[in-house]
């Protein structure tokens, strides 16, 4: 039989990064906190954390964590439907259960955060952890089990998940009129892509690389500003620090102000954007798939 008040401290010291913080959160001591945390790790014959600031969990924590998750889930579902059980394990009252999904920076930028607020709304007793990656590579985070959803550009379900459509984030390469009259007055193409300056999100982020290759048929090694700020990417695009691909609505303003301009009329690229969740997903998951599918569908958001 599983000890849950172990696995409770091991998820919360994963959550909180600290024996300490964790403690805190479950209203006991750090020295609690870490022996039930050792006790399962004798139990289970390995380490389930790497110690450290922060904390992480190993693999087989990781397991352990997902377990704790589904199982906070399942346990929501069943004081929803049978209320006189609204106590928790402890006696104590019912605990939030969080919700790990993963998500690009544009769309949580943009598009995002209205399913988000959304759901926070409708769900009080539940809590959003949000990790931010590339849409090429939030799929891995759930393959791994990070986390049990993601907005994805990758449309093939990952293995026992679902796969839905939600739209597509169009991007826009453009700069400043001031920017473009230094950099482009003798048009876009390889020579003048090759000196002037672009805005790059990370080291994950292929848009830019992409769009050049359109452009000009072949790979531009391009000077680079690395800036991970969505809303930052529009605000030196503005300040001409460089040019970068801005999703058309975040850009949208400042272009019909004329504060931004299009380096190439009508190339516009887009980004297909899918949503993946378990496939046997509890119905609080259901629900958030509810509120993104509705952000997603709006015409006042980003994707179409």
């Amino acid at each position: 039989m599983l000890d849950y008040a172990a696995l409770n401290a091991l998820a919360a010291v994963v959550r909180e990064g600290s024996f300490e913080r964790a403690a805190r959160a479950l209203h006991v001591t750090p020295s609690a906190v870490s022996q039930r945390v050792k006790l399962l790790e004798e139990r289970t014959g390995g380490a389930l954390l790497v110690r450290g600031q922060p904390c992480i969990a190993t693999e087989a924590g990781q397991q352990l964590c997902r377990h704790i998750e589904r199982v906070g889930m399942l346990e929501h579902e069943l004081r929803e439907a049978l209320p006189a059980l609204g106590m928790g394990r402890s006696g104590e009252g019912a605990e939030r259960v969080t919700v790990r999904v993963a998500v690009n920076a544009d769309s949580l930028a943009s598009w995002f955060m209205a399913a988000a607020a959304a759901f926070a709304r409708q769900e009080e007793s539940a809590l959003l952890d949000l990790t931010v990656d590339d849409q090429d590579h939030t799929a891995e985070r759930l393959r791994s089990g990070a986390v049990l959803a993601a907005v994805t550009a990758l449309a093939q379900p990952v293995a026992g998940c679902n796969s839905e459509a939600l739209g597509a984030m169009h991007y826009v390469a453009a700069a400043s009129p001031e920017f473009v009259e230094r950099y482009f007055a003798k048009g876009v193409g390889a020579r003048t892509l090759a000196h002037a300056p672009s805005l790059v999100f990370d080291r994950k982020d292929r848009l830019q690389a992409r769009w050049v290759r359109r452009i000009c048929h072949r790979s531009i090694e391009t000077p680079r500003h690395w800036l991970p700020s969505a809303q930052g990417f529009v605000e030196a695009a503005r300040a001409g620090m460089g040019w970068g691909m801005l999703p058309a609505s975040m850009a949208a303003d400042a272009m019909r102000a004329g504060a931004l301009v299009e380096l190439v009329p009508g190339s516009t690229l887009q980004v297909p954007l899918y949503w993946q969740q378990a496939r046997a997903a509890p119905q609080l998951l259901e629900r958030l798939k509810a509120a993104v599918r509705a952000a997603a569908a709006s015409g006042t958001h980003a994707l179409r």
